[in-house]
């Protein structure tokens, strides 16, 4: 029984990167064609892009920083992150939920906390 408990306690211990849901691998990372080029660091300019890693959230004009990911019963990542926006000082907190897109199921849909698609992305090659 106190392995039962050991084991529970050291899931629940796992470090934002580690969580999946419903076959939602954050391991390798996940963007559109721009976030997918600029993987490695920023290799060329783009007025959108969207790069999802197990970490963090990068768009063309902010950086968010995972603080934690939760696994949703329907199968989605809820995760809280810290954003830096370009040209703003300071960091904000902020939600975004991971599902798996409803028009192509190798895509995820990352949406923001106000229900809003920020975009769809793929497996990086």
């Amino acid at each position: 029984m106190r392995a039962i408990h050991l084991a529970i306690a050291a899931a629940a211990l796992l470090p934002a990167g580690h969580a999946s849901a419903a076959g939602i691998d954050l391991s390798k990372p996940y963007g559109d064609k721009y976030g997918c080029i600029n993987k490695n660091g920023q290799e060329v300019a783009a007025d959108q892009m969207l790069l999802l890693t197990d970490k963090e959230l990068i768009t063309a004009a902010s950086a968010c920083t995972f603080t934690e990911t939760k696994a949703q019963a329907d199968g989605s990542l809820t995760i809280k992150a810290e954003c830096e926006a370009e040209g703003e000082d300071g960091k904000s907190p902020a939600t975004f939920t991971i599902k798996h897109s409803a028009k192509n199921a190798k895509k995820l849909s990352v949406v923001d906390e106000d229900g809003n698609v920020m975009g769809e992305v793929s497996r990086c090659k």
